[in-house]
């Protein structure tokens, strides 16, 4: 009996000692976080409207999971893999978890969203308080009470959800560069592509789940559990709309725990891939086990910190494939955080639908995209040179497509005062203080309400009240507005509530951008597996945990912290109304300038991303200096390595001109 338990304990264990255990257990850490990161990038509109913040302290809350990041990610890519690398991915994914239930907190700790309106579902509506009624005077006024404005402050409690994603950042440091690191030390050379093809797919399939759950969300309203929704004159299309964006950071914090239960049984090290059928691997241990002690007798664990970070700092194509993976995510974190309100904005689209467009579109051709840049790679065992020259004429090919989306345009959406004549004559800029007109002077409205409603003209008013409108029939969002002086039809001069939809025509733009929104991706995630390939073979075996750990920081403190901040500020500088909190301060912007916005959105990163193909030219010709040498076999590769251990290589030996190079030095580094 002993022995029998002894075997299964051996064989469990045993079962743990497999690099594609180890990628199935990472491919399920991948697949969390990112579920996690799709589900924050679907709600920070929600986020913003029930905080009431500007973009910018959104881009903020956004960025402060990269500030988590940045904490830990260069000590934890270097000593990562001096310690025990599964167990530090395990216990970040527990990290990530804790920070998702923290960003739910809110929502437990502060009251109903109370959304700004002229109309209050609970009052009696036969007094019409709401509607145009001449010589009354103003029952409806922005709250002034100090106490209501201290009670407001509980909107502070948005630093939750900035803590919460700062420990989320933190937990995600070691999963990328010691997963990644210990795939390429463990996994044929040939088939380390195809490897992070599988866990980039992963990333995707979860991005997916995560744009669904989002969506899911935003059409559930935000206090599901404790209001009625029949009573509430706002529906998922109006931008006061929060949906119930908790109730996804609970599904994330439990999948975040669950996946990283795993890795606390991996060991240390793993058998080279190719060597299993030994016995017990038994050989490869030894040898494994022989050059991790080599490494710590020779360098120590700290000695050789600041010698690897020259050596990689010295690297020509390592530093210019810093400066375009900054370039580059910058304009695609801020596509992809701002693509829902754009995709609202522009095509008038509710938020839920944008969310789920946007994924529809976008993530199954990254998808194929991963899938089939890996096999590619795998297939024709393309080489690091010709892999350069792929991922550059694919990027290049990509960005002529984007350009395109600049004609795939909507007018602004027609409302009284704002964007048009209460002629229905559409504004060329902006018109201040003139949401007044003849038809609506004796009404005695409030100016700085946003609660629209559309007449049966076609054009849109700021309120009812506004619109001229003395009779209301019906509740909820089924009300209905009659004998409104502003609305000239040759019905009966009605409103409802809520923005007029663009019509047909924009409806046939949204489809044009995006099919071209979905061919981008595809080619945009077919660049990267080999884009990504030359980062990983620019640098040498022993640098390369911290040279992955060095990139993700780079592209933290250079992309994902200021891109955001620095967008929703200029962003913010294109908003034509801006809702109001009872206490008269401003709340989120409840309409945008679209002609703008979209210089602004598209723009930006048109510029951020064309800028990044400088730096790929000078990689193109340094490549082209040097004679990259074709595959090798995995032995020969080891031998390199295990040559080179006992060399300290200075920053101008390494990097010199390829005259001076010798061929083992050439295949470590490539």
């Amino acid at each position: 009996m002993g022995e029998t338990e002894k075997r299964v304990l051996t064989h469990g264990v045993r079962c743990f000692s497999k690099i594609k255990v180890f990628l199935l257990a990472l491919t399920g850490a991948y697949v969390s976080k990112s579920l996690t990161g799709s589900y924050m990038t679907s709600m920070l509109l929600q986020i913003e409207r029930q905080f009431g913040l500007p973009t910018s302290v959104v881009g903020l809350i956004n960025g402060s999971f990269n500030i988590g990041n940045l904490m830990l990610i260069i000590p934890v890519s270097y000593f990562g893999t001096k310690l025990h690398r599964p167990i530090m991915i395990g216990v970040g994914c527990m990290f990530m978890g804790i920070g998702c239930f923290i960003i739910s907190l809110p929502h437990f700790l502060m009251g109903r969203y109370d959304y700004e309106t002229t109309i209050s579902p609970t009052s009696n509506l036969s007094s019409n308080s709401f509607l145009c009624v001449e010589n009354r005077s103003l029952t409806l006024k922005p709250m002034q009470d100090p106490a209501e404005c201290v009670e407001e402050i509980k909107s502070l409690m948005w630093i939750y959800v900035l803590v919460g994603n700062i420990i989320r950042g933190i937990g995600e440091t070691p999963i990328m560069p010691l997963g990644i690191s210990y795939i390429e030390d463990f996994a044929k050379s040939e088939n380390s592509p195809l490897y992070i093809g599988i866990l980039k797919t992963g990333m995707t399939i979860a991005t997916i789940i995560g744009i669904i759950l989002g969506s899911f969300c935003t059409n559930t309203y935000v206090d599901i559990e404790s209001v009625n929704t029949d009573v509430l004159t706002i529906s998922p299309n109006d931008t006061r709309w929060v949906g119930a964006w908790w109730i996804g950071y609970l599904v994330c914090a439990a999948a975040n725990i669950l996946t990283s239960i795993p890795f606390f049984f991996f060991p240390k090290t793993l058998p080279k891939e190719g060597f299993q059928d030994n016995v017990d691997g038994t050989e490869n241990a030894k040898g494994e086990k022989h050059r991790e002690k080599a490494k710590e007798e020779n360098q120590g664990i700290t000695k050789d910190f600041f010698s690897l970070m020259k050596s990689l700092s010295c690297n020509q194509i390592y530093m210019l494939f810093l400066l375009i993976s900054v370039l580059q995510l910058s304009a695609f974190f801020n596509m992809t955080n701002l693509g829902p309100k754009y995709l609202e904005q522009q095509y008038g689209k509710s938020s839920a639908d944008a969310i789920f467009l946007m994924g529809l579109h976008m993530l199954p051709s990254i998808c194929l995209g991963y899938l089939i840049g890996g096999l590619i790679m795998k297939k024709f065992k393309i080489t690091v040179k010709y892999a350069t020259y792929m991922a550059f004429w694919l990027s290049l090919s990509q960005y002529l497509l984007f350009l395109f989306n600049y004609v795939i345009t909507c007018d602004n959406f027609p409302v009284a005062g704002l964007t048009t004549s209460y002629e229905g004559v559409q504004y060329p800029q902006y018109w201040e203080n003139n949401v007044l007109d003849g038809c609506n002077t004796r009404c005695n409205c409030l100016t700085n309400t946003w609660d629209p409603v559309c007449g049966d003209n076609g054009l849109a008013y700021m309120s009812a009240c506004l619109a001229g409108c003395e009779k209301s029939v019906g509740t909820g969002v089924n009300m209905v507005f009659q004998n409104c002086r502003c609305i000239q039809s040759s019905v009966n001069s009605s409103a409802v509530l809520g923005l007029c939809n663009k019509g047909p025509d924009c409806d046939n733009m949204l489809k044009y951008f995006l099919i071209m929104f979905a061919v981008e991706a595809f080619v945009f995630s077919l660049s990267s597996i080999p884009g990504y390939m030359v980062l990983l073979r620019c640098i040498k075996s022993e640098e390369k945990s911290l040279g992955v750990g060095l990139h993700a920081f780079c592209i933290r403190i250079f992309a994902g912290i200021p891109s955001p901040i620095y967008f929703g500020a200029l962003l913010d500088r294109t908003c034509l109304h801006w809702g109001a909190l009872k206490c008269g301060e401003k709340a989120a912007c409840r309409m945008y300038d679209i002609n703008s916005l979209r210089h602004l959105y598209l723009g930006l990163c048109a510029v951020l991303r064309g800028s990044s193909f400088l730096p790929a030219f000078f990689i193109l010709k340094l490549m082209r200096k040097f004679q990259i040498p074709e595959d090798m076999d995995c032995s020969e590769t080891e031998l390199a390595e295990m040559k080179l251990i006992d060399k300290e290589s200075e920053c101008t030996d390494v990097h010199k001109g390829p005259k001076v190079k010798s061929d083992d030095e050439l295949k470590t580094q490539l």
